[in-house]
C-alpha cells in the first residue's frame, strides 16, 4: 500500500470514528445517561450502558428471529456469520470444511478472521470463535469440539551438538523455542496413561505466539519445541525433525467453539456449530475429546 492509500485509509478511519462518537453522544443525550466510561487505556460500559446493551441485544435477537422466519426456507441459514479462528488452524485445517459449508448454503456469507488473541464479542463484533487451548470463560457458551495432540520435536542438526536424549530430564540441557500462549519457562509431560505430569524447566532462545514460527524455528535447529502434531507429521516422516521421547507426551489441547449467551441463536450460528461438531474430530491431526472416547 502506497503513502497515498495509507493517508486515504487514515482519513476514512478518522471520519468513521468521528461519526461513531457523534452518534454515541446523541444517544447519551437522548437517554440522559452516560453509556461509556473512557480512560487513557480502555473503554468500558457503565452500568447504564450495560443495561442499554442488554435491551439492544434482545431487540437484535428478535430481529434475527424475524430474519430467519421470513428470509429462508426449512431453517436455511442466511446473512453473514463472523467467525474468529487461530491463524494456523484457520489457514490449514479448517478451510476445506468451511468451503463445503458455504457451498451447501448459498445464501450465507462468512467473515473468516484469523487471530490468536482472546475475543471480546461486543467490541470485536464477532458471532463465535474457535479457541485452541484457551480457558473456558463462564460468561460464554463453550462447546468442546476436539483435542489437538502435541509432540516434542527438534532438528537432527541441533541434536548432533548435545548428548543423546534418553530421559525427560535430558530435555533441560537443550535450547528451546517457546510458544508463549501455551508454555514459556517450563513444559509438562505425561508418561503413558499417568495423570501426574513431569515438569521440565526450559530456557527459550525464542518465544513466539505463532505455531508456524515455532515449527520453522525448530526446523532451523534453533531449539526444541512442543507443537501441534499435525504441523510436523510430514517433517518427522521425512527426517527434517525428530520426535523426541514419544512415550512422554504433552497434554492435548482442547478445541472449543465459543459464543456469547443469548435467548436466540440464528440458523447460521446453529448450522455452523453442527458442522464443527461433526467434522472437527475427523480433521487430520485432531481426535475426539478423551471423555467421549
Amino acid at each position: 500500500m502506497d503513502s497515498g492509500s495509507l493517508s486515504a485509509a487514515a482519513r476514512q478511519l478518522s471520519v468513521t470514528q468521528a461519526t461513531v462518537s457523534r452518534r454515541l453522544q446523541s444517544l447519551e443525550t437522548l437517554l440522559g445517561v452516560r453509556l461509556l466510561l473512557r480512560t487513557t487505556h480502555a473503554i468500558k460500559l457503565t452500568d447504564d450502558g450495560e443495561r442499554c446493551y442488554q435491551h439492544a441485544r434482545r431487540v437484535i435477537d428478535s430481529w434475527l428471529a424475524l430474519e430467519d422466519e421470513v428470509g429462508q426456507t426449512e431453517d436455511e441459514p442466511v446473512g453473514v456469520l463472523r467467525v474468529r479462528a487461530p491463524h494456523a488452524f484457520g489457514q490449514d485445517q479448517l478451510l476445506k470444511p468451511l468451503t463445503a459449508f458455504l457451498q451447501r448454503y448459498p445464501h450465507l456469507s462468512v467473515e473468516w478472521m484469523l487471530n490468536d488473541k482472546s475475543v471480546d464479542f461486543l467490541s470485536d463484533n464477532i458471532d463465535c470463535a474457535i479457541r485452541v487451548g484457551a480457558e473456558v470463560d463462564p460468561a460464554t457458551v463453550s462447546v468442546l469440539l476436539a483435542e489437538v495432540p502435541r509432540s516434542v520435536v527438534a532438528s537432527p542438526q541441533l541434536l548432533a551438538h548435545f548428548p543423546e536424549v534418553k530421559t525427560a530430564d535430558d530435555l533441560q540441557a537443550l535450547p528451546w523455542v517457546a510458544i508463549s500462549t501455551f508454555y514459556q519457562r517450563h513444559v509438562e509431560l505425561y508418561e503413558g496413561t499417568s495423570l501426574q505430569p513431569k515438569r521440565i524447566a526450559i530456557t527459550p532462545r525464542l518465544s513466539t505466539d505463532s505455531l508456524h514460527v515455532a515449527r520453522n524455528s525448530a526446523l532451523t535447529g534453533l531449539g526444541v519445541a512442543v507443537v501441534s502434531s499435525w504441523t510436523v507429521q510430514e517433517d518427522i516422516a521425512q527426517g527434517r525433525l525428530v520426535h523426541l521421547l514419544p512415550e512422554w507426551q504433552p497434554a492435548a489441547l482442547p478445541v472449543h467453539l465459543v459464543y456469547p449467551w443469548s435467548r436466540y441463536y440464528p440458523a447460521r450460528l446453529r448450522r455452523f456449530l453442527e458442522m464443527m461438531k461433526q467434522v472437527m474430530p475427523g480433521i487430520a491431526g485432531m481426535r475426539k475429546p478423551a471423555k467421549e472416547k
